[in-house]
């Protein structure tokens, strides 16, 4: 046994939506109907790239765009008719492929890992039956915390809640959003392809590692430091 002190085991802090589940574009669809219910008309791919920020943000942000103005109480009712059309849709949500096989895969080796999405717990918690985890999944939602993504308090209160030095952790997301975020929080990041976002696009936001999907970084585990004798 070597007298040098060892590494610390890495953690992972998932982003969920785009990440774990499918269901990018079933979001960019009921952001599409919320906003249409209010008299909004914008581009799908405008929805898309916000894709990931916090209810809050996003809606500020293409407000922004638009040169619009709403009140609290129209951005409240805003976001509570997202989540009700997001409702409506979550029968066709699928979790992505090998997402289920790569969080067994970690809790198997017994590397510390959570789930950290800018979604609210009432259509997060949608997803855990999804990915056959049980309710008491380590999971932070944008109730848990003041500010989301691209701010770093989700994934600063995942790694808390396994508690684990957000320095020693890694984020995976599929927007860059999620790695901004990661860079705030100190963390490395790992970009997946599988939300819509390109390596380039990904890459540049602060992704050391981009992979296609769960299932590719699965094959890969080996590459961000998770070995069988781990």
């Amino acid at each position: 046994m070597s007298d040098y002190p060892q590494a610390p085991t890495p953690a992972f802090l998932f982003d969920l939506d785009g990440t774990l589940i499918d269901s990018v574009y079933q979001h960019v669809i009921a952001w599409r109907q919320a906003l249409s219910g209010i008299g909004i008309d914008l581009s799908v791919w405008r929805i898309h790239r916000r894709i990931g920020m916090s209810g809050g943000l996003f809606v500020s942000a293409l407000l922004r765009e638009t040169g619009l103005d709403l009140t609290r109480e129209q951005i409240d009712e805003l976001q509570t008719s997202h989540a009700e059309a997001y409702e409506q849709q979550a029968q066709s949500v699928r979790p992505l492929p090998g997402a289920n096989e790569l969080l067994s895969e970690l809790t198997s080796r017994g590397v510390p890992w959570a789930i950290a999405t800018s979604g609210y717990a009432r259509t997060a918690k949608l997803a855990l039956g999804l990915l056959g985890l049980p309710d008491g999944t380590p999971m932070v939602t944008r109730d848990l915390v003041r500010r989301a993504k691209p701010d770093p308090d989700l994934f600063l209160a995942g790694a808390a809640l396994v508690g684990v030095d957000p320095r020693h952790s890694m984020v995976v997301g599929d927007s860059i959003w999620d790695l901004l975020a990661a860079r705030r929080a100190g963390a490395l990041g790992i970009g997946l392809q599988s939300g819509g976002y390109g390596r380039d696009e990904l890459e540049r936001a602060g992704a050391f590692r981009v992979y296609a999907d769960p299932a590719d970084m699965l094959d890969r585990l080996d590459e961000l430091g998770v070995r069988q004798s781990d």
